[in-house]
């Protein structure tokens, strides 16, 4: 009898989340892009072109919350430095937008602007092959993919794990954050890349680009969550969660942690990599102080906050937290960061599965 009741509120608990998630896209994919195209400039009921930048930058944190909720709600896995990831695919898109206006910018020079300013005498080996789009998203997939695997490898062969590992990732971005600082690296220093005018030849100012990458974002985020929620209900998905409960018991039973643990992790990694890319052209900037750590400590919040392990509540929680950070900087600049940690607190203490645990318990309570 208990378990026949532990199974229909496990069916239930399914169809809320499946039902959730498509009322979520499709408010996203109908709802939006109407009411950004059909009224008029002056209507009320417009959507105007800023508040869409602000929606899809929103997006690309949701598609890093997946990310972070895969391998910390799944698999146990504490990453307080996926900000490097997020920020290497955001620099592979900036350096294919800053070829793509070669000769345009301040100096008419082939050269990044930065670069001319500096007195650069040629584009350094790295920039090459950054004036083709293919060539670009290669290098979004393959730059934080590759850099993720060989941390992965190196940490988890190592049996690295828990607060160390979390550490070490800390150490990792911090590093990162450091060496994109310095003028001489190539990346624009502390100012990054900026002054987008165009992508695939589309001008980045048109309300129907704007529109467009937006669209694009949903329909990447739509994917990426299908892959995730694969992935989680998979045997792949069970022996993650097995060996977040209990990793020893899964060496002894013949399976190796360490290969789960780096594919979900390197994934996870490139999926961060897509979401940066997609920001980049949507904010109109990147620099180094994406890789900041608190960054990372903010997509760990993200996930807690909307319910750890159920993908779903990575969904809301970003949406929550940057929908409060939005009203906090205009607002109450100075007391977002005391509101965050309070946030933070709040849901460890009373609400430990999140938003969405808590929802769903209360809901169960009145069923």
């Amino acid at each position: 009898m208990q378990l026949k009741k532990h199974s229909y509120w496990r069916q239930l608990h399914d169809l809320w989340g499946w039902a959730l998630v498509i009322l979520i896209f499709a408010v996203f994919v109908v709802v939006v892009p109407i009411f950004a195209s059909v009224p008029g400039v002056e209507s009320p009921y417009h959507i105007p072109d800023y508040v869409i930048a602000l929606m899809g930058k929103f997006l690309c944190f949701a598609m890093v919350a997946l990310a972070m909720d895969l391998i910390w709600g799944y698999a146990g896995i504490l990453s307080l430095g996926h900000g490097v990831f997020f920020a290497l695919g955001g620099y592979a898109m900036g350096m294919y937008l800053m070829r793509s206006i070669a000769g345009e910018g301040v100096y008419r020079s082939e050269l990044p602007d930065f670069m001319v300013f500096l007195d650069w005498q040629e584009l350094p080996w790295f920039w090459l092959g950054f004036d083709q789009f293919w060539f670009t998203i290669l290098m979004v997939i393959l730059v934080p993919g590759v850099l993720a695997y060989v941390f992965g490898y190196l940490a988890f062969r190592s049996r690295t794990k828990g607060v160390y590992f979390s550490i070490i990732t800390q150490a990792m971005t911090f590093a990162t954050m450091l060496l994109f600082f310095r003028n001489e690296t190539g990346f624009g220093g502390n100012n990054g890349l900026t002054d987008f005018k165009r992508i695939l030849g589309f001008s980045l100012q048109e309300s129907s680009t704007k529109l467009g990458l937006y669209m694009i974002t949903v329909l990447v985020l739509l994917i990426a969550y299908l892959m995730c929620r694969y992935i989680v209900t998979s045997k792949l998905g069970r022996v993650l969660t097995a060996i977040r409960d209990a990793e020893s018991r899964i060496m002894f039973s013949g399976y190796d942690p360490v290969q789960y643990k780096l594919f979900v992790w390197t994934f996870s990694a490139v999926l961060c990599g897509i979401a940066g890319a997609l920001y980049v052209p949507q904010v109109g900037i990147i620099n180094p102080s994406e890789m900041e750590p608190a960054n990372s400590i903010e997509m760990a919040i993200w996930t807690a906050v909307g319910g750890r392990g159920t993908l779903v509540g990575a969904l809301l929680g970003a949406g929550v937290v940057n929908g409060m950070k939005s009203w906090f900087t205009v607002s109450y600049p100075d007391y977002w960061l005391y509101f965050l940690g309070l946030l933070f607190i709040g849901v460890t203490l009373f609400m430990p599965k999140g938003l969405l645990g808590f929802f769903h318990s209360l809901f169960r309570r009145r069923a």
